[in-house]
């Protein structure tokens, strides 16, 4: 992949869900109340889509814009088309 992010950025927001999803595994072993692992899943959850977030923005600041700088419209926005596609099923 085209380095079009701040990949430190986005190593240290996924060592963080990382950490995130180990604290819930560790709340399910000491039996804590559903209600607060919920909580915690949801965090992770969109920390998560976040991270998505960013790529995504990354991928249109750079990527897509550098095809239509380089007169490729069409291929960039087909591209453009069926990433919004997958990361909207997310």
């Amino acid at each position: 992949m085209k380095q079009c992010m701040d990949s430190d950025n986005l190593h240290r927001r996924l060592r963080k869900i990382g950490g995130q999803v180990a604290a819930i595994d560790r709340m399910i072993d000491d039996d804590v109340p559903c209600q607060d692992v919920l909580m915690q899943v949801n965090a992770a959850k969109s920390a998560l889509n976040k991270v998505g977030s960013i790529i995504l923005e990354g991928h249109m600041n750079h990527c897509i814009k550098d095809a239509i700088d380089n007169g490729d419209s069409s291929e960039a926005i087909k591209d453009l088309s069926k990433i919004i596609d997958y990361y909207s099923r997310i």
